[in-house]
């Protein structure tokens, strides 16, 4: 599977008292960049945020946004855990028996001590936990939307290598003629201009110079290369650096086709397969 860079998704959760609002986003970048946004309540479990994000996410500008809203209707209350209480006092009276020394609990540290005031609203952890649940949610969306972002990017890859090997199929059978042309060409310029160029010497110039301007190595080398760019969209995975070495590698050979060119033909074929090329990059630099 192929991933994009660019991706989104976002999920609201109700809790007692309010509302929890997440939201994931992201756009291409050379690495992960994980941007946290989170309220106070929340900024405890940022560490297990963004390693939940890392396992699940390469590379990219990624932004996670929380918001929690409370909701007037439902104002937080408090209520006096009596059982609780009863219970506290009791265990009071015995220590208060055992050691008379001791001093007694004031009202103000019953109502600090841990359990004895019930509220309408989520206990931390348990809103803590509903962050967690809701990222992963979130991020299942968000990977689902990058899988199909990516598998468009996929086809315009493989629509625009197609168009390259066209252009490659096509010249590639007329390079001997074009190269006869071209020697038959040069070989009567110098007639006319030095007469008989029956030279042996000049014969082994024209050899090495026929050498230096054909171009059937680098048209196999693009073959190659464009091969491997298949063979990697088919594979999938983290494939994004690779295929941006490849597009170095790729527009090596249309420049050296096109510096080498001897024909128009073969100099609208280099302009070609550099366009196509771009447009690849251009795409490429949103893959994962």
């Amino acid at each position: 599977m192929i991933l994009s860079m660019t991706g989104f998704a976002s999920i609201s959760r109700d809790f007692p008292g309010g509302l929890l609002s997440l939201e994931v986003r992201a756009v291409n970048h050379r690495y992960l960049d994980v941007q946290m946004r989170l309220p106070e309540e929340l900024r405890i479990i940022e560490p297990q945020l963004r390693e939940m994000v890392a396992s699940r996410v390469s590379r990219g500008k990624l932004e996670c946004r929380v918001g929690l809203n409370q909701l007037e209707a439902d104002n937080p209350t408090l209520e006096l855990n009596s059982d609780f209480l009863a219970s506290l006092l009791q265990v009071a009276a015995q220590v208060e028996q055992q050691a008379p020394q001791a001093k007694g609990l004031s009202v103000g540290e019953l109502l600090r001590w841990p359990g004895i005031l019930k509220t309408n609203t989520l206990a931390p952890e348990v809103l803590q936990q509903l962050c967690l649940q809701s990222l992963t949610t979130a991020l299942e969306d968000f990977n689902a939307s990058r899988a199909r972002e990516g598998e468009k990017l996929k086809q315009i890859l493989h629509d625009r290598v197609t168009a390259m090997e066209a252009i490659i199929a096509t010249i590639k059978p007329k390079l001997p003629l074009i190269l006869d042309a071209y020697m038959n060409k040069l070989s009567s310029r110098l007639q006319d201009a030095l007469g008989n160029v029956e030279d042996d010497r000049i014969k082994q110039e024209f050899a090495l110079f026929a050498q230096k301007i054909d171009v059937d190595e680098e048209l196999s080398r693009l073959t190659t290369h464009l091969s491997e760019v298949k063979r990697i969209l088919k594979a999938g995975g983290q494939t994004g650096k690779r295929l941006d070495f490849l597009m170095q590698e790729l527009n090596r050979e249309a420049n050296t086709l096109g510096s080498k060119s001897v024909s128009t033909e073969t100099t609208q074929a280099s302009v070609e397969l550099k366009v196509l090329i771009e447009q690849m990059r251009e795409q490429i630099q949103n893959i994962e």
